[in-house]
Formats: structure tokens, C-alpha cells, sequence
């Protein structure tokens, strides 16, 4: 994209473009979005950078956020795509760009204070990306940074979960060790927090169910499907019916009450959302 076409970009519609790709699971939409907000914070930084050294007169940066937290950004929301990709050595490396942004100048103590935030933004989902590949080593030193950061709790215990189910690992005295805390996660009522739950309680089932425990299992099967309805998530409301059919032969018949419960509150919901039908001429 030429540098003419980059400076004029807005890079909050940008960012608006790059969550909505999130939300959507879009994750190469992500990238390509990511992409382009990397472009244009590179491509106004070195004109900031030719203007200094040609002892120019520096262009006014009229954006709302300084130009640090573009270029953290961008790569934050590249190493969550290629984590959700399962593309972990890409994502490794992306979060080594956003993990040290004091190479910039002119930083300012704004600067650098979004420049620190990214640093522990890294060292978070650094710990992230080594455990969803299989290095469980890293699970003592990530249990003690969650219990020095409990805001990372909940995402983190989802990731625990999930690399639980996948390597087959026992993480019962890890989830002991956080249960008071995580007794709290239902209480979270904004769209980021509800969809880190339904993560978390997703591959709590799933983690049950492995276990045998299948009366667990439904408990947060039936919260999975909750969430998922309530975030309107089409593809995780698919999955959960799965996984409760999947446990079909354990239902109980107040499990089977409570779960065509949900089913009714989202058929209420599709029959309200239908446009009412013109009437007929005579």
C-alpha cells in the first residue's frame, strides 16, 4: 500500500476492523487487518524519523492513542490470530516484537508506560503460547505469575483447561489451588470477560467428561451453553450441543429440564428477532 494511502488511514477504524475480525473467530481477516495497522504506525514513524534527522519540522500526529500502542497492537492481535490458528512459532515470534517497544524514540512517559503494558501483556500470553504447544514445564512458573496476577486468572486457567484436554494432563490440585478465586468468574457481565468464561467453562467439561465425571461435565456444559446463547456465538452454541449430546446417556431428567430450557429461550429469541410478514392485498 503506497505511504499516501497509509498516512490517511484512521487507525481506530482499523482497530474496530481487527476486533470485530475477533469476535467473528475471522482469524486470517485478523491478520490482514493487524497487517495493515502495522503498515501505517511504520510508515508514519519513519516519516517522523526523516523529518528529525533532516531537522524538518516533525508532522502533528493527530491520533487518538500514541503511535507505541499501533505498533503493540498490531502484533498483540497477530500473535492471538496465529495462537488461534495453533501456529505457536509464529506466534512466539510475534510476541518478542510487542514484548520490547522501548526501541522507539521520542517515547514520553505516556510512551512508555503503554510500552510496559505490552511488556506484560507478552510475558502473559508468552506463557500461553508454551504451555497450547505442549511445553508443560512452564505450568509452575505460569501458576505462580497468575497467582502474582490474578486480572490474567481467568484467561489463564482457560488456556491451563485447554491444554489439559489436549495433552492429557491432571490439573486438579491447579484448579483446587484457584477455586475461591474462580468461583467469581460468573459474576463478569462484559462481552471480553463472558467469552474468556465460556472458554474456561467449556474445557472444564470437556475436562470432566475425560475424567469420567460426567455429572460435572453436564453442570458446565449446560453453563457453556448458556454463555454461548447469551454472546449469541452460533459456533460455540454448536459445539456445546454437541458435547451435551455426547453425554446423552448420563442425563438426568432435571438436566434435561434445564437444558430445553435453554434450547426455548433461544427459540423465543429467534421467533422475536423475525421480521413480521407484510399482509396480503386483497
Amino acid at each position: 500500500m503506497r505511504p499516501s494511502i497509509l498516512k490517511s488511514l484512521n487507525p481506530e477504524i482499523i482497530i474496530e476492523m481487527i476486533e470485530m475480525a475477533f469476535r467473528f473467530e475471522e482469524w486470517d481477516k485478523m491478520l490482514d487487518a493487524a497487517g495493515i495497522l502495522y503498515s501505517y504506525a511504520q510508515c508514519v514513524y519513519e516519516e517522523r524519523q526523516y523529518h528529525k534527522a533532516k531537522k524538518l519540522p516533525i508532522p502533528i500526529l493527530d491520533t487518538a492513542r500514541p503511535l507505541v500502542y499501533y505498533f503493540g497492537f498490531s502484533h498483540l492481535m497477530r500473535g492471538i490470530a496465529y495462537q488461534k490458528q495453533e501456529k505457536y512459532g509464529k506466534a512466539r515470534e510475534t510476541i518478542y516484537r510487542y514484548a520490547e517497544l522501548g526501541w522507539m524514540e521520542d517515547l514520553g512517559l505516556e510512551g512508555q508506560a503503554i510500552a510496559e503494558e505490552f511488556r506484560g501483556l507478552a510475558r502473559a500470553n508468552l506463557y500461553m503460547v508454551e504451555i497450547l504447544s505442549g511445553k508443560t514445564e512452564f505450568l509452575e512458573g505460569y501458576t505462580r505469575f497468575l497467582q502474582d496476577n490474578p486480572e490474567e486468572l481467568l484467561p489463564g486457567l482457560g488456556v491451563i483447561l485447554q491444554a489439559a484436554v489436549q495433552y492429557g494432563l491432571d490439573v486438579d490440585d491447579l484448579l483446587y489451588r484457584f477455586a475461591e478465586q474462580s468461583a467469581g468468574f460468573g459474576e463478569y457481565e462484559d462481552a471480553d470477560n463472558i467469552a474468556q468464561y465460556y472458554c474456561y467453562c467449556y474445557h472444564l467439561a470437556l475436562y470432566c467428561k475425560r475424567g469420567g465425571r460426567a455429572p460435572e461435565a453436564l453442570d458446565w456444559t449446560m453453563q457453556s451453553l448458556r454463555l454461548a446463547h447469551q454472546s449469541r456465538h452460533d459456533g460455540n452454541f454448536k459445539r456445546c450441543l454437541a458435547l451435551f449430546e455426547s453425554l446423552r446417556e448420563k442425563v438426568t431428567i432435571e438436566e434435561e429440564r434445564r437444558y430445553h430450557e435453554v434450547l426455548a429461550a433461544c427459540l423465543g429469541q429467534v421467533v422475536m428477532e423475525l421480521p413480521e410478514l407484510p399482509h396480503a392485498g386483497v
